[in-house]
């Protein structure tokens, strides 16, 4: 174990309690740490400050629960697949989710979070069957160059189609309009509990999983001659991306660049080990979704800048980055 996994793994406990302080205190009516303290640990419907505290302890959870799922979605897609720039929205995963749950509220009127949740979890799973499906054409297979260009290429179809579908109906422009860029407020408890359950099956498939994707990162070869079965291995990997992707879809719409940013920031700290790195993006992916939504409630007040906008911002530059360098992408 490096040196610096131990202080990796503090700071990032560290990180996580004051983004979910600052998540509680900051927004369009500050609040001070103590009322926040108050507020848990008795709350009163009657103070106004307490209402303010419960209604960002509900997003916090959120952005807990999504920053986690996405962060460490996006680490086991880049060492199933071996490629350093996969990622929930780069594969085209949450473009599948998306549509299919526009296409619900569009022919369906779905409005429930666990109609989101079903029609996310059906939309990512034919995204990535077709993803793969598009890169596996041609004699060198499903490469991490033609995942990437497939991924790239069904979201820009898809995006298409969600934005014709918005914009011919305006009761589903309404509804999606706000979810569609990502956000993590209103949303109640029992949301926030149904999509949890499978993220928390998702998340415990990767964390036990993660040595193997040791093994993959190493090739298909390297791989079985160690003894994995990466058949089945990719299937199982590929069922809990999808849950993960799904439910974080359902609960805070697509949120972009999260699953590629955060995997690389936790590879840098503590090296190239899926068991450290899937470990540490529990803690770096809430971290980041939490810092960006905090920012995005205070950047152009009176308005709200939505935390899938903010993560955009910092995500693009990054992706921008890891296509020139070739040493860290393999091209």
């Amino acid at each position: 174990m490096r040196r610096s996994t131990p202080l990796a793994f503090a700071g990032g406990l560290l990180a996580l309690a004051l983004a979910s302080l600052l998540s509680l205190t900051i927004g369009a009516r500050t609040v001070s740490p103590s009322t926040v303290l108050e507020a848990l640990s008795a709350y009163d419907s009657t103070l106004a400050d307490h209402v303010v505290i419960h209604s960002r302890l509900l997003r916090t959870l959120a952005g807990i629960a999504v920053g986690a799922a996405l962060a460490v979605a996006g680490a086991a897609m880049q060492g199933m697949t071996r490629n350093p720039l996969a990622d929930p929205g780069i594969l085209g995963i949450n473009a599948g989710a998306t549509t299919a749950v526009v296409l619900g509220v569009y022919l369906a009127d779905a409005s429930e979070v666990g109609e989101f949740m079903a029609l996310a979890l059906l939309g990512a799973a034919v995204g990535t069957v077709a993803v793969y499906a598009l890169a596996s054409l041609g004699r060198d297979g499903a490469t991490p160059v033609k995942l990437a260009l497939a991924g790239a290429a069904l979201t820009a179809g898809l995006g298409s189609v969600v934005n014709a579908l918005v914009m011919v109906d305006d009761s589903s422009l309404d509804r999606l309009r706000f979810w569609q860029v990502g956000t993590l407020g209103a949303r109640t408890l029992g949301d926030i509990a149904t999509v949890g359950a499978l993220m928390v099956v998702g998340v415990i498939v990767i964390v036990l999983t993660a040595g193997v994707l040791n093994a993959l990162a190493l090739g298909d070869d390297a791989a079985v001659g160690l003894g994995v079965p990466v058949g089945r291995t990719r299937v199982l990997l590929g069922v809990a991306i999808i849950l993960l992707c799904g439910a974080a879809v359902a609960l805070a719409g697509p949120i972009g660049f999260l699953g590629l940013v955060v995997p690389h920031a936790a590879r840098l700290l503590v090296g190239g080990d899926y068991r450290r790195i899937v470990l540490l993006c529990l803690l770096g992916g809430p971290v980041l979704l939490l810092l960006a939504d905090t920012v995005g409630r205070v950047i152009a007040p009176p308005a709200e800048v939505q935390v899938g906008v903010m993560t955009a911002l910092i995500g693009v530059p990054v992706f921008i980055v890891l296509i020139r360098s070739r040493k860290q992408v393999g091209l």
